[in-house]
């Protein structure tokens, strides 16, 4: 399902028109963004939690050279399932 699929989905289901559908989408997107930029999580009761994690540097390797190379430590997006959404996925 893309973006556009979910846009068309949730104008039928809250009588909105495809336009302020995805304006609604655009601003969750932004708002869970901005949320997780600040390093804050944010719980959706019953869905799931977009939170951070951070990754500790490492070694890595060129796969086609096999010459070994330094990864730097990054912060990631993470989500972690909601018991209501594991539930509802066979």
């Amino acid at each position: 399902m893309t973006k556009s699929n979910v846009v068309e989905e949730l104008a039928e289901r809250s009588d909105l028109t495809k336009r302020a559908a995805g304006d609604a989408l655009n601003a969750l997107l932004d708002i869970i963004t901005e949320a997780l930029q600040n390093g804050d999580k944010v719980t959706l009761t019953g869905f799931g939690t977009f939170l951070t994690r951070e990754r500790a540097a490492r070694m890595g390797r060129n796969p086609q050279t096999g010459e070994p190379l330094h990864i730097p430590a990054q912060t990631t997006p993470a989500f972690r399932a909601g018991s209501a959404l594991k539930e509802a996925v066979p």
